[in-house]
């Protein structure tokens, strides 16, 4: 998992935190004037003393560990900060010349869009083309306009062949680039994006990113995105805005300045600082590959760490045979095959709409198999004819949209409840959400969780069951450098000690991190299945970075280098 420490004070040329920045070139149209937001009730502010600009037409990407304040932020651009979130704010906040603080969301909307984390939430219509069209119904703009800029969006996010259906039966990314596509149709000045690429497998991900390039530099909006996987968007990005720690000031500057003093890195800033790379710190494999050719010669004689090696003796935690789903008239899952043995970690892999997520649910008895066989523990039990109390025996699923699972008011009582569920000591989830959220307090309501917390709770709600078999649906997504770490060091001591876990994600970093073996779905069927490397290192879609700068040595993660290196001395 790549990383860094805590930055030791801005680097040259890193605008220090508290002073205002207007770049060469550029008007100001996102403006904050010492702004600080408190929540009822809470005991420290959300953001405390923010003073930025952020110019016309540049792409600035707002980072930071979770909980920092950024969801904050960028709902103070937005106007649902207070105006919905509640709280007071303090200062002011201007956004192309309006106050947000004598103008609502509504009356910002034709020159801001947002996207938050959770796309369902942003829905207000049943189907794919009829989202789109919405925001501008809403504008009032006339329908020859309306229907070109549908078709435009359309044919943009790839979302053509979606255009009839109901949203209801998109997968988790779709939905993702339908929420963007609703408001890229009204060509608000100011984009605001909560984690856009979260949900998207990296193909997907790369053409949104593409599409808000080409609005940046050939229409001039003004692009603000929080994003944890900043392998994916850094090299795009025109400024950083780093929220280092809770109520801190911001540190602005280029990316090249700021990452390697930020306490979030990509894996190719975290590999620089290693091998010692001089400034100016690579953010693209391309800048990292002209750099890494003495690097490539130190490890040409190493061997990665081999990974350990799952259970050989056993039943298989869960197994499927030739396993068919359908959705109504789709056909989901066709033919799928696949055994976890204990002690096994299974990522799966592939485009959005391939499958992973109904393969999961199918395994907790959510689906009756259209064709095929479905098995569950040691007696290979049938999950969609398994009691439900008896089914949490054997396996456990934390879904995409952690709320799900959580219906209590404080962490306490959560954890209280999923103590008494699963017949643990008291204190074993709240222990489980010690190691992963240390920061949490026990009287905090989920609600006012990031989405990653949210996420960290409802994993450690499950966890306090030890199932066998445990499912996570994405379970990075919202989840920074940091967090992903804790995860995964939990994740691997769960195997260690013979549970089997499947995990469907679209981070490359975590499967190449923790996957003993990589499934890669692609219309519902297994186009491939094998070790992690073998399977990631042949695929230039789910590479890592490591292995994209590596090639053709077989290294995929920073602490493999870092291991390696450090024995070698």
């Amino acid at each position: 998992m790549a990383g860094g420490g805590r930055p030791a004070g801005p680097a040259p040329g890193v605008r220090r935190p508290g002073r205002a920045v207007r770049r060469p070139g550029g008007h100001a149209v996102i403006r904050f004037e010492q702004v600080s937001v408190t929540y009822d009730g809470a005991a420290r502010p959300a953001l405390h003393g923010v003073e930025l600009t952020v110019p016309e037409g540049e792409l600035a990407l707002l980072v930071g560990p979770s909980g920092v304040g950024k969801s904050t932020l960028l709902g103070a651009v937005s106007g649902l900060v207070p105006h919905f979130s509640g709280g007071t704010l303090r200062g002011r906040v201007t956004v192309a010349g309006r106050d947000t603080r004598t103008h609502k969301p509504r009356e910002l909307a034709d020159v801001v869009g947002t996207v938050g984390q959770d796309p369902l939430a942003h829905f207000v219509t049943d189907t794919v083309e009829d989202e789109l069209a919405y925001g501008m119904e809403s504008l009032g703009l006339p329908p020859d306009t309306m229907r070109r800029r549908v078709e435009e969006t359309l044919d943009l996010l790839g979302l053509a062949e979606l255009r009839d259906r109901p949203i209801a039966t998109l997968s988790g990314g779709q939905r993702q680039r339908v929420a963007i596509g609703s408001v890229l149709t009204t060509h608000p000045r100011v984009l605001v994006l909560d984690e856009p690429t979260s949900a998207l497998d990296p193909a997907a991900a790369e053409e949104v990113l593409a599409v808000l390039q080409r609005l940046v530099h050939d229409l001039g909006t003004t692009v603000l995105m929080a994003e944890h996987r900043l392998e994916r968007v850094v090299q795009y990005a025109d400024q950083v805005i780093l929220l280092p720690a809770p109520g801190a000031p911001p540190v602005v500057g280029e990316p090249a300045e700021i990452m390697p003093v930020s306490p979030v890195q990509p894996p190719v800033v975290a590999l620089g600082g290693l091998a010692g790379w001089t400034a100016p710190v690579p953010l693209s494999v391309r800048d990292a590959r002209r750099k890494a050719g003495a690097l490539r010669e130190r490890l040409a004689p190493l061997t990665p760490p081999a990974p350990r090696t799952p259970h050989e003796d056993g039943a298989p935690a869960g197994q499927v045979e030739r396993l068919s789903v359908r959705h109504g008239r789709v056909e989901a899952l066709r033919g799928v095959s696949l055994s976890v043995r204990p002690g096994e970690t299974v990522a799966l892999m592939g485009r959005n709409g391939a499958g992973k997520s109904t393969l999961l649910t199918a395994l907790v008895g959510m689906h009756e198999p259209a064709a095929g066989t479905i098995g569950i523990g040691p007696d290979n039990s049938a999950p969609h004819r398994t009691r439900p109390a008896e089914l949490l025996r054997h396996v456990g699923l934390v879904p995409q949209d952690p709320r799900d699972l959580l219906y209590a008011d404080t962490v306490a009582a959560e954890c209280a409840a999923a103590d008494e569920d699963a017949g643990a000591a008291p204190g074993t989830c709240r222990a489980l959400v010690t190691d992963l959220l240390p920061e949490v307090a026990d009287d905090t309501h989920p609600r006012d969780l990031s989405e990653g917390q949210r996420l960290a709770l409802t994993l450690s709600v499950i966890l306090t069951a030890r199932p066998p078999l445990l499912l996570l649906d994405e379970p990075t997504r919202g989840l920074d450098y940091a967090a992903k770490a804790r995860l995964t060091g939990v994740l691997r001591e769960l195997a260690a000690d013979g549970h089997a876990i499947v995990l469907a994600t679209h981070d490359v970093e975590l499967a190449a991190e923790l996957a003993h073996r990589v499934v890669i779905l692609a219309d519902g069927e297994v186009v491939a299945d094998g070790p992690t490397a073998e399977v990631v290192m042949s695929s230039p879609a789910f590479a890592p970075q490591v292995a994209k700068i590596l090639a053709p040595l077989p290294w995929l993660t920073v602490p493999q280098v870092r291991e390696a290196l450090e024995g070698a001395r």
